[in-house]
């Protein structure tokens, strides 16, 4: 998918189709590359995302790749000075949500008139959101395009006549038999009172491997979150209404592992780093075909295999489903498992303050006396980091570092809370 989309690169637009998870990402960046002017120091390329978490996702692919083309993030709850500032050097590549490019543009805080190549990541997920209008605006202050991607994980009807494609180049790998999911399925039958019981003893039964809880609404997220810890179980939250910063907090504790379970909104059904999803769990009912498929494809992803549970009513059976999955049995006197082995350490500095992975690796095995197996995922964001310690470490570590100093300053070190 990724050669088809270099070669198809130098001719016409192109529309790729590709399966979540497949590496579209990638299969953008590169043909992008070919198209990018050392000698033009003003933005060449807009790429539009759905959410905060793809734009941020892209851009350290973008990053990972070591081009010598400068690229930003713009997205809702972030700082607009940070950004402001960032474009007065503006990046040969603008990632951003539509809103935020929006508010940008009519700010004129920079200068389209160099923005050659437009691409539209996940754009059947930005249209589902309901940033048509925005995504319309944008196009129209884009004099100077020559180059158009768009991509998709599901096949549209129709492209619509605002994005100006025009005889694409359709790269097709949504249907390919090599990506196909070793996915099992099972249903979990309950009556609507006995709903919260039963989910409470299903997680119990696998609640020791990486679980997405999916629910419709985010009202439905936060409430039966907080059901679950009153019982017991640990988890985190992920959906819409939250604030950046603790999206950003709940995605890399369950990347890390300090949560397990994941309780989302379907946010989480597409285009997040959130990788080797052992079982997902449609809490209440997907609204359509479309929204099962992507919640399904956060779990046997690229040759790995998953299970995906259906919570039904006995009355109950999806117009999408040709027969009932495997029913699944669950224990009438569930066993909480076991706390993860893993819990999160916050720094309180980041990229902005010229930390990294290798500063911190420093710090925690020799001040905090970590052996390399009690170190796990380290995250390093603009102002704050995060490590993946050891639960049964972690209190130990944060009194032998907690006066120590990185890169010559003291910086306030705590479990993440």
């Amino acid at each position: 998918m990724q050669q088809a989309a270099i070669s198809a690169a130098e001719e016409r637009d192109i529309i790729l189709l590709s399966p979540t998870g497949s590496g579209k990402t990638l299969g953008f960046l590169l043909p992008l590359l070919r198209l990018l002017d050392p000698s033009i120091s003003t933005v060449q390329a807009m790429i539009i995302v759905p959410s905060r978490e793809l734009a941020l996702q892209i851009e350290q692919v973008f990053k990972s790749i070591g081009s010598s083309f400068k690229v930003n993030c713009c997205y809702g709850g972030h700082a607009i000075k940070i950004e402001i500032n960032n474009l007065s050097q503006p990046p040969a590549v603008l990632i951003g949500t539509p809103g935020r490019i929006t508010h940008h543009l009519r700010r004129k805080t920079f200068n389209t008139d160099t923005v050659n190549t437009l691409i539209l990541d996940e754009f059947d997920k930005a249209l589902e959101f309901g940033f048509q209008e925005d995504i319309a605006y944008i196009i129209k202050q884009l004099p100077a395009i020559k180059k158009r991607i768009l991509t998709s994980a599901t096949k549209m009807n129709e492209i619509p006549a605002f994005t100006g494609i025009s005889r694409p180049i359709m790269l097709d790998y949504s249907a390919n038999a090599a990506s196909a999911p070793d996915l099992k399925q099972k249903v979990v039958i309950t009556e609507a009172a006995d709903k919260l019981d039963a989910l409470f003893a299903l997680i119990c039964k696998i609640g020791n491997k990486p679980t997405l809880v999916f629910c419709n609404h985010r009202e439905a997220v936060d409430r039966i979150s907080d059901l679950l810890w009153e019982k017991g179980l640990p988890n985190g939250i992920f959906h819409g209404g939250m604030e950046q910063d603790d999206r950003e907090r709940a995605l890399l504790k369950f990347r890390n592992g300090s949560y397990r379970i994941l309780i989302t909104t379907d946010l989480a059904s597409r285009g997040l780093d959130i990788p080797e999803i052992e079982y997902v769990v449609h809490y209440q009912l997907p609204p359509n075909e479309e929204a099962f498929l992507h919640r399904n494809g956060r779990t046997a992803r690229m040759h790995a295999k998953g299970t995906s549970y259906l919570f039904l009513s006995p009355s109950e059976k999806p117009g999408y489903l040709d027969e009932l999955p495997e029913k699944e049995e669950l224990l009438a006197q569930p066993t909480i498992p076991a706390p993860s082995p893993w819990a999160t350490l916050y720094i309180a500095a980041g990229k902005k303050e010229k930390i990294n992975k290798v500063d911190i690796v420093g710090l925690l095995l020799k001040k905090g006396d970590l052996e390399k197996g009690d170190l796990g995922l380290i995250e390093v964001l603009d102002h704050q980091s995060f490590a993946g310690i050891k639960r049964d470490q972690i209190e130990r570590v944060v009194q032998l570092v907690k006066n120590e100093k990185i890169k010559g300053k003291k910086i306030k070190i705590e479990i993440s809370r």
